[in-house]
């Protein structure tokens, strides 16, 4: 592929798409980043005002990602994007219609595919952000004997039937990555698009935000980083508190899923895979840790647990995905860098919440 490359960013605003916008930028890539609003795109001009007003950086509101033709007029550019990045998608763990997951999720992956074909055929390569929800029996039993091991190889198997028929996000939130992915790949094995495609699929993602500045308040804060703060971190608990179970502890950091991303649209080799994505291991008690050493402000705060015991039982499912590092290259972060670099983040929100709060 080129060597420069013009490059489509959808969901840019989000936690992961910060991130990796900011490391196509460092690349010298020139890239239109899409947002949902007017306003988030003001958010994202404030983060990367160096690049505001140069050829490496423009910007596309496309209000409603569902909607018949949504991205065609955004994928118009002189010159011609080769590469889209297709980040947006909704995540939040609470209870909510089925279709709030799985329309845009697959409706909008849909459009962006089939307005590639429309106007953008100069597109080469698309890489759709999946997830380990797309790979795992996120309902089933996560012990067994053996423990399971996932691969690139695995999928979900959940139904349309059964996603539609819940409000559960266990349920929903899996189904609607899971079938945006298969119809992503069936959209390229029909023969509808000329592009290569590559898939993203990280387990949970932690790590630092990539401006910090723009979040006023912690509920304001994404998924999986507001998981972390309200186990372990919120103000009414204390060091006597025992620490939660551990939700996923599959986790790979925010800046290397990026650097996935980049890697998945540029290595040549990476086309037509799936990459799971797997930095490593973390329990919540391992969090808690790290998050004692790196604040000791807040050690009257964050539970102290056992913090010896910072394994998951035995036969709990794991993961292996050694061809990340064999092809693409990258090498992951450890933990400790991860979760040291978000905290001090969390702390500084809370403070400018309270702060607000007061005034």
């Amino acid at each position: 592929m080129a060597a420069s490359h013009r490059i489509l960013l959808t969901g840019a605003n989000g936690y992961l798409a910060q991130h990796i916008l900011s490391q196509l930028l460092e690349e010298g890539y020139s890239v239109r980043a899409i947002t949902r609003s007017q306003s988030k795109i003001e958010t994202l001009q404030k983060a990367f005002g160096e690049w505001v007003g140069t050829a490496r950086l423009d910007f596309g509101v496309v209000p409603d990602i569902t909607s018949p033709g949504a991205f065609d007029a955004a994928l118009e550019s002189t010159p011609p994007f080769d590469i889209v990045i297709h980040t947006a998608s909704p995540f939040f763990l609470r209870q909510v219609e089925s279709t709030d997951f799985l329309d845009p999720a697959i409706k909008g992956t849909m459009e962006i595919l089939s307005g590639i074909t429309r106007v953008a055929p100069g597109v080469k390569r698309v890489v759709v952000t999946s997830s380990f929800a797309a790979i795992a029996d996120m309902v089933g039993s996560p012990i067994t004997n053996p423990a399971k091991i996932y691969t690139n190889a695995d999928w979900n198997p959940v139904t349309l039937e059964a996603a539609r028929g819940t409000d559960n996000p266990m349920i929903t939130y899996p189904a609607s990555k899971t079938f945006a992915e298969k119809a992503a790949w069936d959209f390229v094995k029909e023969g509808k698009g000329k592009f290569e495609l590559a898939t993203v699929n990280p387990p949970a993602v932690f790590g630092p935000l990539f401006d910090s500045s723009q979040i006023a308040k912690p509920e304001d804060l994404n998924q999986s980083t507001i998981m972390i703060y309200n186990a372990l971190l919120r103000p009414d608990l204390k060091s006597s508190d025992p620490v939660p179970p551990t939700f996923l502890h599959l986790y790979v950091d925010v800046r290397d899923c990026a650097r996935a991303h980049m890697l998945a649209a540029t290595v040549p080799e990476a086309a037509g895979k799936r990459w799971f994505t797997v930095g490593g291991k973390i329990t919540n008690q391992g969090i808690a840790n790290y998050l004692r050493e790196a604040l000791p402000e807040k050690r009257d705060v964050i539970p102290i647990g056992e913090s010896s015991n910072t394994k998951m039982p035995e036969g709990w499912f794991d993961a292996s995905a050694p061809e990340v590092e064999q092809v693409l290259g990258l090498k992951y972060r450890p933990a400790a860098e991860t979760i040291k670099d978000l905290g001090p983040q969390l702390v500084e929100i809370e403070k400018r919440a309270a702060a607000s709060a007061s005034a």
